[in-house]
């Protein structure tokens, strides 16, 4: 974070903000904290800030954002507020005013992190890209990706996600991209949502941060974005891997050592020959997102197609990896019933000597659709071949159930050590082996156990 005035950071916050005073850094943790910081008093699940924004003045900062008085907290160094992550998301969208790099936005039930990556991929052919790192995509990790802004910053690749209606609007408010991706539209957060159509329109709301006339890019296969209704000023243009009638679509698909090549047809640049250091066929799909929005925003086209090559996953998405003989897939960073899905169907192209192990988690977050999806989970893994499936999670045993009548061989637990035990003794050389689950079933510990 370049260093910022108290009066500018905290517009629309604290109108009586002193302006000589400058701000080095916004942070959430009172571990880092460091003079002239400001500390911002989230409570969590589990921590509240209050309660230690007395050690975080004590350490140097400039300023608490809170929402009450804090004993000990001097009054004029308390920034009172009705709620803390909105006042964040306030704090980023001022300090990203003093910047002017071409921004574009990401959001989708399934692949925005890919996409996000692909898409920073591609604008760093052009120049300095930041991008979001990890899943910082909400109301507190976004605007830590703004802050992260400087003078050299030419471009910005912007992810966003949401728990519910509303989020999507604050961020994108905040950002202010030139352009936007919606990936597809799935059934993650119907717990919260309740039906696709309001999924829908939450991730539609990316586009109350775009400028008139800004192009949307979305997803030519994906039904409900082909029909959805777009604000006016939005220019909507279509990629595909499927739709042959999409403004842009693949052709050729085929595997090329550990990626795949691939001809980018697009009506309006022409065609590229390009490749991409990911397999599947979805991670096609969100490279030719990645590849849209660059060329509607203005960027060469022929360098676009080039730059997907320099694309590297997200940590634990797809990484591939040898371990003791056993092809291992790690790919828990999230779930819901289309990644799964794109997961299996990964594990399924693969060439491999010995069998096709899938152990899925369970999928969070899926409400009153969580026993159809995880029983039509089963089915898809007996459809795509596999051998072997071990589940982890109440919900994920229906999966099990499911997989078991079609028969498949099937085995599971309760807790992650029950199966890394018994893949110990279980996989073979050769072998390959798929981990998928939300990223709150923590699958990283069954993968660190098999080496």
């Amino acid at each position: 974070m370049q260093p910022i005035t108290a009066k500018a950071l905290f517009k629309d916050l604290w109108p009586t903000a002193p302006a000589g005073v400058v701000i080095t850094s916004v942070v959430t943790d009172s571990r880092q904290v460091t003079p002239g910081c400001v500390f911002v008093a989230i409570k969590g699940e589990r921590v509240d800030g209050h309660d230690y924004a007395r050690k975080a003045c004590e350490s140097g900062a400039a300023f608490v954002v809170a929402r009450h008085t804090i004993p000990d907290v001097p009054p004029d160094r308390t920034v009172l507020v009705a709620d803390v992550l909105d006042a964040m998301i306030t704090m980023g969208a001022n300090y990203r005013a003093g910047f002017s790099p071409l921004i574009l936005g990401v959001t989708g039930s399934v692949g925005k992190t890919t996409t996000k990556e692909f898409s920073a991929a591609v604008f760093s052919v052009f120049g300095e890209t930041l991008k979001t790192e990890g899943n910082q995509n909400n109301e507190i990790g976004m605007p830590n990706t703004l802050f992260r802004l400087d003078e050299e910053t030419r471009y910005a690749v912007i992810e966003m996600g949401m728990q519910g209606p509303g989020e999507i609007r604050k961020l994108t408010l905040a950002a202010k991209p030139h352009g936007a991706i919606i990936t597809k539209i799935g059934r993650a957060h119907m717990d919260r949502l309740g039906s696709v159509e309001a999924i829908l329109n939450a991730k539609m709301e990316i586009c109350a941060g775009l400028p008139p006339g800004a192009p949307l890019i979305l997803n030519g296969d994906d039904p409900l974005l082909r029909s959805v209704a777009l604000p006016e000023g939005i220019h909507a243009v279509y990629a595909a891997l499927e739709a042959q009638d999409a403004e842009v679509h693949a052709s050729a698909v085929e595997p090329k050592g550990a990626g795949q090549r691939f001809r980018i047809i697009d009506r309006q640049f022409g065609e590229y020959e390009a490749y991409i250091p990911a397999l599947g066929e979805h991670t096609v799909a969100d490279a030719l997102l990645a590849y849209t929005a660059a060329t509607r925003l203005g960027l060469n086209a022929a360098m676009a197609a080039d730059g997907l090559a320099s694309f590297r996953p997200a940590e634990m998405r797809q990484h591939i990896r040898k371990t003791g003989g056993v092809t291992l897939i790690e790919d828990y960073y999230n779930a819901n019933p289309d990644s799964m899905k794109a997961a299996l169907s990964l594990l399924a192209s693969l060439d491999t000597q010995g069998r096709r192990v899938a152990v899925l988690g369970d999928m969070l977050e899926l409400g009153e659709a969580s026993e159809h999806a995880h029983r039509e989970l089963g089915n898809r893994a007996a459809t795509l071949g596999v051998q072997l499936l071990v589940t982890v999670g109440k919900q994920a045993s229906l999966a099990a159930a499911e997989a078991s009548s079609l028969g498949v061989q099937v085995r599971a637990f309760d807790q992650n050590e029950e199966a890394a035990d018994f893949l110990h003794g279980e996989l073979q050389k050769g072998d390959t082996l798929l981990l998928k689950a939300s990223r709150g079933m923590k699958f990283e510990d069954i993968a660190k156990k098999l080496g």
